[in-house]
């Protein structure tokens, strides 16, 4: 009979230790955020994303599975090798279980391809090529905030209709430049426009005069720009020089936020056409966390930063349904569950790793217009997530088939 007790009491011991195990593998769950924390897209995510995640972190009241919640950060520079270093470090040696906002898409594919090896979560929402989610698309890859084929649907397909149907792109010279530029043509064609040229430029740009000069004399009735953060804010500074717009051509900025707007001003950026994910002055729910965000940073959020918060708060909901912060359980769980919070309203996960969800088409207001600091935008368009985002059946992800 003691023989049979100390078994018992043995096996009870065992059975707890690994459900201490199965809960939180190194008794706690941490997330790196790993972003261009002092470079050209330093506004566009930058410490901001850093201070979502420690809201959402906070909000889902500090703990998962009784185990705290970590953020660890870091500033990947926009270089590939920097972040994919960062990245080998967090996951080996720091125990870091997901890395998240990856701005810059060279970085993202990077990451994602490390993640995959690694057996680990990263979930993006900074960068925006749509390969994340389908040529090179991974079980444990998620990808959160906006792509360029949503970016695409709404700026492109909308300038078309109001007759932009002649286009020229200035394009940052990467992955997400050309995914953008490439995306963007296609609907341009599809609606009955044509493009008549385009000219890369180096990413971090400082002179676009070259640039722009050939985008003025092809004629083009649209002007599209396939870059993001300062360089989009410096190319549309450059082309009031040039009086570009004066002279009836239209500029898109195919990647702006409101962080980029509020750095150019409203006298610089009226009549701009963009799309994003979030606005915080959509409704009161939006209001409500733009100015708990404000009271952290001294700006309101742009879809990154919303788009982080979302992130976070998400994989945290998904370990807690999981029960455990195995890297399978918990990937399982984000495919499965819906995202329901600020940011992703009846938001869905397909196969591919995609958060599907609503955009919105915006245009800048004029200065005249906007009645209180930080409302820049009317709201133009509602475009479904449906028509948004790729079919991750026609995504080229060989995980759906």
């Amino acid at each position: 009979m003691r023989k049979s007790l100390i078994a018992s009491l043995a096996f009870l011991l065992a059975s707890s230790t690994a459900v201490l195990a199965d809960g939180a593998s190194d008794g706690k769950v941490k997330i790196g955020i790993l972003n261009d924390q002092s470079g050209v897209y330093a506004d566009f995510g930058g410490k901001s994303s850093v201070e979502a995640a420690k809201m959402a972190v906070e909000d889902f009241g500090g703990k998962v599975l009784g185990v705290p919640v970590e953020i660890v950060d870091a500033d990947h520079q926009n270089k590939a090798d920097i972040a994919s270093n960062i990245a080998r470090q967090w996951y080996d040696t720091e125990q870091v279980d997901a890395i998240m906002e990856l701005t810059t898409s060279s970085v993202a594919l990077a990451v994602q391809a490390i993640a995959k090896e690694k057996k680990k979560i990263d979930i993006v929402t900074g960068a925006a090529t749509t390969d994340l989610t389908g040529k090179a698309c991974s079980p444990y890859g998620f990808h959160w905030a906006y792509d360029t084929h949503a970016l695409a649907v709404g700026t492109g397909g909308a300038l078309v209709k109001q007759g932009g149907d002649s286009w020229f792109f200035l394009t940052a010279d990467y992955a997400f430049g050309y995914s953008l530029e490439g995306q963007t043509s296609d609907f341009v064609k599809s609606a009955g426009g044509k493009v008549v040229g385009s000219v890369r430029h180096p990413l971090s740009n400082q002179d676009f005069s070259s640039f722009l000069l050939q985008a003025q004399s092809s004629g083009a009735k649209v002007i599209g720009l396939a870059n993001a953060g300062l360089d989009t804010s410096n190319a549309i500074k450059q082309a009031a020089e040039f009086g570009i717009t004066q002279g009836g051509q239209h500029l898109a900025a195919l990647l702006f936020t409101l962080a980029e707007v509020h750095g150019l001003g409203l006298d610089a950026a009226q009549g701009l056409t963009l799309t994003e994910g979030y606005y915080w002055n959509l409704d009161d729910k939006s209001r409500e966390f733009g100015k708990k965000f404000f009271a952290r940073t001294g700006k309101m959020p742009n879809m990154v930063h919303a788009g982080t918060y979302s992130a976070v708060l998400q994989y945290l909901k998904a370990i807690q349904k999981a029960g455990t912060d195995d890297t399978d359980a918990v990937a399982k769980q984000l495919h499965e569950m819906p995202v329901d919070d600020v940011f992703g309203r009846g938001g869905t996960v397909g196969p591919n790793g995609r958060m599907i969800h609503d955009m919105y088409l915006l245009q800048v207001k004029k200065p005249a217009d906007s009645k209180e600091p930080w409302d820049y935008f009317n709201v133009l368009a509602t475009i479904p997530g449906k028509e948004a985002y790729i079919d991750p059946a026609k995504s080229g992800c060989a995980l759906v088939n």
